[in-house]
């Protein structure tokens, strides 16, 4: 079967493709506005995209008015960011970040979840979450209307028991993160993984 996203399937691409393209790691994203208002909401169209300089991606959509969410407003005006990773303990907590609530209100205190100061942005990172990233913006792309962030990781904040000092590598066996499955509402666990070495 083949399914044109420019003329049949034009209205589907989005419950296609993300249903297609899984899992897809989270991003639950905290900001700030010019006034110093806090905001978290998730995202999983989100990924890393290099390491030199290293730089992730993620894209806030309009409301259905086409207004930017507040994320996207608040980083056109402070252009920084956390990337918080989301792990099986917070993932109902990172689902309540998704609520629409009025401009300026606290997604976080909704949640439940604390806000730690970041080293040197000024959006908070979240404590519990297992990993965070400070993030500063390179430069937002308008495709169409598609907007994508694209942010320079500046610090990476992860509890110790995930990271191996002495090798300097992540103990990915500790971290339990979730992925987004199939739209709506379909989310894997991944602590089912099997190694697969590459040829030489």
């Amino acid at each position: 079967m083949e399914l044109n996203l420019e003329t049949d399937y034009a209205d589907r691409a989005y419950t296609i493709l993300a249903s297609l393209v899984t899992p897809r790691p989270i991003a639950l994203v905290t900001t700030i506005s010019a006034d110093g208002k806090v905001n978290a909401a998730p995202f999983s169209f989100f990924n890393l995209m290099g390491a030199n300089p290293p730089i992730c991606a993620f894209a806030p959509s309009d409301r259905e008015n086409g207004v930017p969410k507040d994320t996207a407003l608040n980083v056109r005006a402070t252009h920084e960011f956390v990337v918080n990773l989301v792990d099986e303990k917070i993932a109902e907590a990172m689902n309540q970040c998704a609520a629409s609530l009025p401009f300026g209100e606290n997604e976080l205190v909704r949640a439940g979840l604390t806000a730690l100061p970041s080293s040197i942005v000024k959006p908070p990172r979240i404590a519990e979450a297992p990993a965070s990233l400070e993030c500063t913006e390179w430069g937002t792309l308008q495709i169409g209307g598609n907007r994508m962030v694209i942010g320079l990781i500046k610090r990476i904040h992860l509890r110790d028991e995930f990271f191996d000092a002495a090798t300097k590598r992540v103990r990915t066996e500790k971290l339990l993160t979730i992925g987004r499955m199939a739209s709506p509402h379909w989310y894997c666990k991944t602590n089912e993984r099997f190694e697969m070495k590459r040829p030489d």
